[in-house]
């Protein structure tokens, strides 16, 4: 797991770095929210812990860059800020933070937060697989591609097993077509001629 900090402390980043790598998470440090936008966008970290005030873009501006990127749409990040009222939980969560910490922070409790943060990350992410595979298998299956060799003569196809098939059991077989049959008036007028002799 990938994780950013930002904040414009260095002893709150250096903290957390450290006790975010004893957790075996890949730290990345931004001073500010200018940069730590830039290192959001080039791509990496699935987890974000965001200071409130930093110079450049503020952690509540940047949760709703966030929140506007879908590129960045399985980020999944926790505000820690020395603010403690009820009114900035809500306003911080309401730009676009997944969970809400208070400076100082107890370790357990953040290590809880992080945890919680990882099990959602890594569900979106599975969940991303799963409709990646269903859109991919849905693209292959009931469409047909290629030559389709028919006969010149009785206009059947032959499948991949070699047996000669009629046109609409092909079709029907290999896509979500579906027939109705009838008799067009050409075919009917030859089959009226040849009874009627």
């Amino acid at each position: 797991m990938r994780a950013l900090i930002a904040d414009d402390d260095r002893g709150t980043t250096a903290i957390l770095s450290k006790t975010l790598q004893r957790w075996n998470i890949d730290v990345t440090v931004a001073h500010d929210g200018t940069a730590a936008w830039d290192l959001l966008r080039a791509g990496g970290p699935s987890l974000a812990i965001v200071d409130w005030m930093m110079p450049g873009l503020d952690g509540p501006e940047l949760c709703r860059r966030i929140r506007l990127d879908p590129s960045l749409g399985h980020m999944y990040v926790i505000l820690l800020t020395g603010r403690d009222k009820r009114a900035d939980l809500v306003a911080g969560l309401d730009a676009g933070a997944d969970d809400y910490m208070v400076k100082p922070f107890d370790a357990e409790e953040l290590r809880a937060r992080v945890q919680v943060g990882i099990r959602v990350v890594t569900l979106q992410e599975r969940l991303a697989d799963r409709v990646a595979e269903l859109q991919s298998a849905l693209s292959r299956v009931k469409q047909l591609t290629g030559l389709l060799p028919i006969c010149s003569y009785c206009k059947r196809i032959r499948s991949d097993q070699d047996y000669w098939e009629q046109v609409d059991s092909y079709v029907a077989q290999h896509s979500d077509a579906q027939f109705s049959h009838g008799i067009c008036p050409q075919c009917y007028e030859a089959v009226r001629a040849q009874f009627a002799q």
